[in-house]
């Protein structure tokens, strides 16, 4: 079985940014040399997310717009205390989750013909992103 782990670096601008990291990974999977298996992908820290979406901009925009019904930015947060203020942004990545699981089959992952892999940066700042891709399986 071959493992195979990497860390992608983004820049990202917070506030509900979407980043469409499809491309990077499947280019991951095709030169890993793995025929069956799976792609993991995992945000570490506690403001950002992982998913899967039809990645194009009325759906970005109505993100941003259902994540702001959902968890106000403007309210008050618990977690808002000694100069923090991104408890929204904690909330909004507990509920969407850090990692994506994707199946590889003949080489390729099992993507929809519309769905795409996207970190959410829920941050209220710019941030330096790592995204942890662990490919598993057989040649």
């Amino acid at each position: 079985m071959t493992v195979r782990t990497t860390r992608l670096q983004l820049k990202t601008r917070g506030d509900v940014d979407v980043v469409d990291v499809t491309d990077r990974i499947t280019e991951l999977v095709r030169s890993s040399g793995v025929s069956g298996g799976a792609v993991v992908a995992f945000v570490p820290g506690s403001t950002a997310a992982i998913t899967t979406v039809e990645y194009e901009p009325g759906l970005v925009a109505d993100l941003e717009t259902a994540f702001e019904r959902l968890v106000p930015s403007g309210e008050r947060y618990a977690h808002n205390h000694g100069g923090d203020s991104n408890g929204h942004a904690h909330v909004r990545a507990s509920i969407v989750g850090p990692s994506v699981a994707v199946p590889i089959v003949d080489g390729s992952m099992t993507l929809g013909t519309w769905q795409q892999i996207v970190l959410i940066d829920f941050d209220d700042r710019p941030r330096a992103r790592d995204l942890v891709v662990q490919i598993s399986g057989e040649p």
